[in-house]
């Protein structure tokens, strides 16, 4: 597989302030609310819970005594915690929390290296509507698939990464040809268009998620990552203003007030 590394910012115009700041919030959030995975309390409270959504009604289940297999210990797993909020919210709230280190340096990654070129293309405020948009509408997919598909709704799902499908498939759709550098096989480094890094990864989420879409088989919810990525292949055709309106509107200002 296609690990990537970084890709070609060259036309960057503009800072982008709202990519920083959604990763700033997604990382405060796992520290500090989350305890870096410990505080499973608030983990559960806060995240999207399939059964809640489509009832409408908060959930509290007990909690479970689980037996590591490993090394034959018994651990207390809290159940579904009350939720402070109406369940409705935590559509938004479960996408700024992470499961673990690797799930969160993951999403920061492609984050850091596909947003700020969706940002600098549509701007800033454009930028963080598509953003939440793309994550609601992955986690309805979840959702809806889940129950469809007969899957286990008292599973609770989190994470940004719906959302950075939708940014990924914006991406994939504006800047096909767009250099990216990437890591083949964790070892050898090599620069592809987008088209090859991000056509490889939709192509594993596909297959991944062949016959378990919507469900979080091996913690992953394969369905909201592919709601996501067509989230952001659609309605990017709406945010987009154009290539170079940002930039013209930009040196206008600038030339206006010298």
């Amino acid at each position: 597989m296609l690990f990537p590394i970084s890709d070609d910012n060259t036309d960057r115009h503009i800072t982008p302030y709202i990519n920083y700041l959604l990763i700033a919030i997604n990382v405060l959030v796992f520290v500090m609310l989350q305890g870096m995975g410990d505080n499973l309390h608030f983990t559960y409270a806060y995240s999207t819970v399939p059964a809640e959504i489509l009832q409408g009604i908060d959930i509290v289940t007990n909690d479970q005594l689980v037996k590591d297999a490993a090394s034959g210990q018994t651990y207390r797993l809290p159940g579904l915690q009350a939720t402070p909020i109406p369940v409705y919210l935590t559509i938004i709230t479960s996408m700024f929390m992470h499961g673990g280190w690797a799930h969160l340096l993951g999403n920061m990654l492609y984050l850091w290296i596909f947003g700020d070129n969706i940002e600098n293309r549509i701007g800033h405020f454009r930028y963080l509507l598509f953003y939440v948009v793309c994550g609601v509408i992955a986690s309805l997919t979840h959702v809806f698939t889940t129950n469809f598909l007969g899957h286990d709704t008292l599973v609770a799902s989190l994470g940004a990464s719906g959302a950075i499908s939708g940014v990924l498939g914006s991406y994939l759709l504006l800047f096909p040809r767009r250099k990216v550098h990437a890591l083949f096989l964790g070892i050898f480094m090599v620069t592809v268009p987008s088209v090859v890094a991000l056509g490889l990864w939709i192509v594993f989420q596909l297959l991944s998620g062949f016959g378990s879409i919507g469900a979080s088989g091996g913690g992953v919810a394969y369905g909201a990552h592919i709601g996501g990525f067509i989230a952001g292949l659609v309605l990017i055709k709406f945010f987009d203003p154009g290539p170079g309106v940002l930039k013209a509107k930009q040196t206008y200002r600038s030339k206006s007030f010298r």
